[in-house]
């Protein structure tokens, strides 16, 4: 295996969405005028799969790739990886508008909810001037004055809102209430789960015209009502964030550097920040996503102008 391996992205129409994507990255977006607050990069779920677009893999899913070549592509060392779908989804999020205040299911409550675990990361690309994020809840907030701000509909001033700029990033453990605020893209790694129980849409409707439906019940089963006030991310290193389900690296190349994509015998999945990278004889740019396999003879990344990147990898 000589080239990273790319795939499709599965674009996905949200009422907070937009067309960012479009005028940012290039990207070909369905010219049907709809918003799109969502691309899948790299996923592996029912009915949604990511599919292999070049090389000697094409047309493969990456379903396929987990459970027919694991360990030629992702590694000897997940080969016995316990899950039975790739375990991370990562995407790009183009928030428009301000997105439902939300909360996922810790691991201890979500079978018996029904759902799927969901912690995640934020990346901020890019950022409009007085953009903010949502997460925890605001200094003196009980569950009481939660369920009474949900009854009068004041719940935005019970959730915590931290200011944020491009570059910033924070970590979401499954139970902390959060929302993204409008103008702002994001890349998202995650656990590999699609359960979300929103508890406040600020009175929206869909994009059928109808309210969107809410989770009060399930969502207060959920949040963690102790979880006060959190910061952003601050870095260790290189290193954004390291949880029992993915580690994310950011890094840069100065002009004309080069470093290995990822450790022999490992995978790594690489997302684009800022500048170009080169890795197998391809080019990519901001925005751009691919998966550097475990059998890929040669992984060095190199940029000739410089380039900012994230680097996924599993633990």
């Amino acid at each position: 295996m000589t080239e990273p391996i790319t795939f499709t992205p599965l674009y996905q129409e949200r009422v907070w969405g937009g067309r960012t994507l479009e005028t940012l990255y290039h990207r070909p977006l369905p010219q049907n005028g709809a918003p799109f607050g969502e691309s899948w990069e790299i996923v592996d779920r029912d009915p949604e799969q990511s599919v292999v677009t070049s090389g000697p893999l094409a047309g493969l899913t990456l379903h396929d790739l987990w459970t027919q070549r694991r360990e030629e592509v992702f590694g000897k060392r997940l080969a016995t990886h316990p899950a039975p779908r790739f375990p991370v989804l990562v995407k790009i999020l183009d928030a428009r508008d301000t997105l439902s205040i939300q909360v996922h299911p810790p691991a201890a409550l979500a079978p018996q909810m029904g759902g799927e675990p969901k912690t995640e990361m934020w990346v901020i690309v890019h950022a409009e001037p007085g953009a903010s994020l949502y997460a925890g809840l605001a200094a003196g907030t009980t569950r009481e004055s939660f369920e009474k701000a949900l009854a009068d509909g004041t719940v935005e001033q019970e959730v915590h809102r931290l200011p944020v700029k491009t570059g910033d990033f924070l970590f979401l453990p499954s139970g902390r209430l959060h929302a993204i605020g409008a103008g702002l893209l994001i890349f998202e790694i995650q656990q590999n789960s699609d359960t979300t129980y929103r508890v406040f849409d600020f009175n929206r409707l869909g994009l059928d015209g109808k309210p969107r439906a809410l989770h009060v019940a399930e969502s207060l089963a959920c949040i963690d009502f102790t979880d006060t006030e959190p910061g952003p991310g601050v870095a260790q290193g290189d290193t954004l964030a390291r949880c029992d389900y993915f580690q994310t690296n950011r890094r840069t190349l100065a002009p004309g550097a080069s470093s290995p994509a990822a450790a022999d015998g490992e995978c790594a999945i690489i997302a684009v920040v800022s500048g170009a990278l080169s890795c197998g004889g391809r080019t990519f740019a901001p925005g751009d996503f691919f998966l550097v396999s475990a059998a890929q003879a040669n992984k060095a990344l190199a940029s000739a102008a410089g380039a900012e990147y994230l680097q996924v990898t599993l633990p």
